[in-house]
């Protein structure tokens, strides 16, 4: 029988699975995109630029997707959070813009101020999108203050707080590995041996970001292991995690980029599966009282019948949105070579 409970908690794992998928494939366009500046020749810039050009805008509509499923699924949440993040939000959606008008136009004039300067733009626009993407997800972690009516009473300064700042800078290191890893199975020659050096920084910076994140998160968010102490059978996803990450170097050092690119991918998938056990079911955690005023997927979703509307919906949609997603990367599959109709 369908309950209201079943959907809830099966609406949200379709939210969780589309965020997952946006971070897996937009992140390492976020990635490319922070890297890109740092390519000193033209040629090398192009390159970078191209293997992400046929799927970028693809990728984004994962996001768009999640959003959507936050929306219909979960009005209250949706509401309360974009009420609570509304600058944050701004900045995300201003990257977004910023960082599609600087791949558009960048290549359109061969002066090099003009090319430099939508460099620049495309990358303070991915380190943006980064950057909050991992600032609201660690206020999520840590909670923000509601009142009875669900209402955000906090001021900007809340949501910037040193967790959470922690939580967007990891996010920045997660998605320049996971970019380097993807530049890398995408080119050759000289400019791939030179992308190996770039590598091993990133994988470093990333892990050096998780281990302190995590120390910080076991100090400072009890709440988040609580799910893990009740069910040992979690910490399986740990333990894959661990491997995950491991295994990056080791397939990037045997000269196996593919591998390392499933790895990050890996990782992607354990870190927000860590995130999703840790709060569930809140969404949106209160500091004050938080078993009263924290907004759950039980307290704020929709009604029965909206839900059932919705999966009759996303079994419909989800096929499509996946098999386009596959073709579009079996059509552009391979190392990236520069024409004239390139960026």
């Amino acid at each position: 029988m369908i309950t209201l409970e079943n959907l809830q908690f099966g609406w949200f794992t379709i939210f969780v699975i589309l965020l997952t998928g946006y971070a897996i494939l937009d992140g390492f366009d976020l990635g490319v995109g922070m890297l890109h500046l740092f390519a000193r020749k033209d040629a090398e810039r192009r390159v970078m630029l191209n293997s992400i050009g046929p799927v970028w805008d693809g990728n984004e509509v994962w996001l768009v997707t999640a959003g959507g499923a936050l929306f219909a699924g979960f009005p209250d949440i949706y509401a309360t959070m974009l009420s609570a993040f509304y600058i944050p939000v701004m900045a995300l959606l201003a990257g977004l813009i910023f960082r599609a008008v600087a791949i558009e136009f960048r290549s359109k004039q061969p002066m090099k101020w003009w090319r430099y300067t939508w460099d620049t733009i495309f990358f303070f626009g991915s380190f943006v999108i980064s950057f909050v993407l991992g600032l609201i997800l660690g206020n999520l972690i840590r909670g923000i203050p509601l009142d009875a009516y669900k209402e955000f009473t906090g001021t900007i300064e809340t949501i910037l707080h040193p967790y959470a700042l922690l939580v967007g800078l990891l996010t920045v290191a997660l998605f320049l590995m996971h970019g380097s890893i993807y530049i890398l199975m995408k080119t050759e020659g000289e400019f791939h041996d030179k992308m190996r050096g770039w590598t091993n920084p990133c994988i470093i910076f990333f892990i050096i970001m998780y281990a302190v994140t995590t120390i910080a998160t076991l100090i400072y968010m009890p709440h988040m292991i609580v799910a893990f102490q009740h069910r040992p059978l979690f910490f399986l996803l740990v333990i894959v995690n661990i491997l995950a990450v491991a295994n990056i170097p080791r397939e990037i050092y045997h000269g196996r980029d593919a591998r390392a690119f499933i790895s990050s991918s890996l990782n992607i998938i354990c870190l927000l599966g860590l995130y999703a056990i840790g709060t569930y079911p809140e969404v949106i955690r209160s500091l004050v009282h938080p078993e009263i005023f924290s907004l759950t997927i039980y307290n704020s979703s929709s009604s029965l019948l909206t839900l059932k509307i919705l999966f009759l919906i996303a079994f419909i949609g989800m096929p499509l949105v996946v098999s386009y997603t596959i073709a579009i990367y079996y059509i552009f599959r391979g190392k990236v070579k520069i024409d004239p109709h390139s960026y």
